[in-house]
């Protein structure tokens, strides 16, 4: 596939004194209609002389070619998540005719431009079936970076999870949201000249469909982020269950750390239950991983999966799901959750065991 980007540089021309009060004013005024958009996000802006550029920057990807600066900063957006390092908003735009997804990183929180620009230029170019793409860049004067992507109405996996959603408890379902996934990360590892290591992968940054396929984000964020901002991402990781324990600094992260993440993923998805849950009568919560190696060795997988599992209605009709498939899976999940990272699965490895599972 031919990546195509353009790059845009706004300029602002210098003539007369009154010509140049003249377009300041108008400038001005653009950007206080622009605050519909990024005003939460520019309120929380520590803004430093080295993240801003001297003239507004719009790099341009596949797909999003019509984009202008005015447009972006103009869209009116609904905030829908935020964290220690930017805010992820809904938005409308008119030259892609549907909902957009706008990502503001803090100037606080990235890496300087120079360092900025090739990763977004990388992230840009990648495209695959299973990974939210990229469609542009924008730099302004202030510092603030915004990213551009697909919005996917119908959530994240985290969200699918949580609900309790009977979808979420066939088990063709469950195999094409697990195999999905992993082939999105084999792409990153395996299929390009420098693999690129996601580095927070947890069930709510992948999104969904509504066939359920599911569509991997946030891979290679931890680039874009100076090691302050980087290291609080990790232990915000820590904080949800998807830190490997062999991982204590951002810049470690690994092919193998990516592995453990996707282990704890396999795991909630199949049992339905958040990477830190609480049995009643219990003071304490049980982190899943350790659960269902116990069950294992105890002989008690069929209390961590749902019944309905093993009757799955797929577009053919209803057939009985071999039970062997379903511990072979948990076995599986639980080999990416090793303690030791020699002895995880890689990912062409996890990819092949679930492409025969889901059979």
């Amino acid at each position: 596939m031919e990546h195509k980007h353009m790059l845009i540089l706004i300029i602002v021309p210098c003539s007369v004194t009154a010509l140049i009060v003249l377009l300041l004013v108008i400038y001005l005024c653009t950007r206080k209609r622009g605050e519909i958009v990024s005003r939460d996000v520019e309120a929380n802006f520590e803004v430093k002389e080295r993240d801003g550029v001297e003239k507004d920057l719009l790099i341009k990807f596949q797909d999003g070619e019509d984009l202008t600066v005015y447009e972006i900063l103009d869209a009116p957006g609904e905030v829908i998540g935020k964290s220690s390092y930017g805010t992820l908003y809904r938005a409308s735009l008119l030259s892609i005719d549907r909902l957009t997804l706008l990502r503001f990183l803090r100037p606080a929180c990235t890496v300087t431009m120079k360092e900025v620009v090739p990763v977004m230029e990388l992230l840009g170019s990648l495209r695959h079936p299973n990974l939210v793409p990229l469609c542009a860049f924008y730099a302004g004067q202030r510092g603030e970076k915004l990213m551009v992507h697909p919005f996917y109405r119908h959530g994240t996996l985290a969200q699918l999870i949580r609900d309790g959603n009977g979808e979420a408890h066939k088990w063709h379902i469950i195999c094409r949201i697990s195999i999905g996934i992993a082939q999105g990360l084999d792409y990153l590892h395996t299929d390009l000249e420098i693999p690129i290591i996601h580095g927070n992968l947890k069930s709510n940054n992948i999104l969904l469909d509504r066939h359920f396929r599911p569509y991997v984000s946030d891979f290679g964020l931890h680039l874009l982020l100076n090691p302050t901002a980087g290291q609080e991402m990790l232990e915000a990781s820590a904080a949800q269950g998807y830190k490997a324990p062999e991982l204590i600094k951002m810049r470690e992260v690994s092919e193998e750390t990516d592995i453990y993440s996707l282990g704890v993923i396999l795991l909630e998805l199949l049992t339905g239950k958040e990477t830190f849950y609480r049995k009643p009568n219990f003071d304490k919560d049980i982190y899943l991983p350790n659960a269902i190696q116990s069950a294992i060795l105890d002989h008690r997988v069929a209390d961590f999966y749902h019944p309905q599992i093993l009757v799955s209605q797929t577009d053919d009709g209803q057939r009985v799901v071999n039970e062997d498939h379903v511990y072979e899976f948990l076995q599986l999940a639980v080999a990416c959750c090793s303690p030791s990272p020699a002895l995880r699965p890689n990912i062409k490895q996890v990819l092949s065991k679930l492409e025969e599972i889901g059979k």
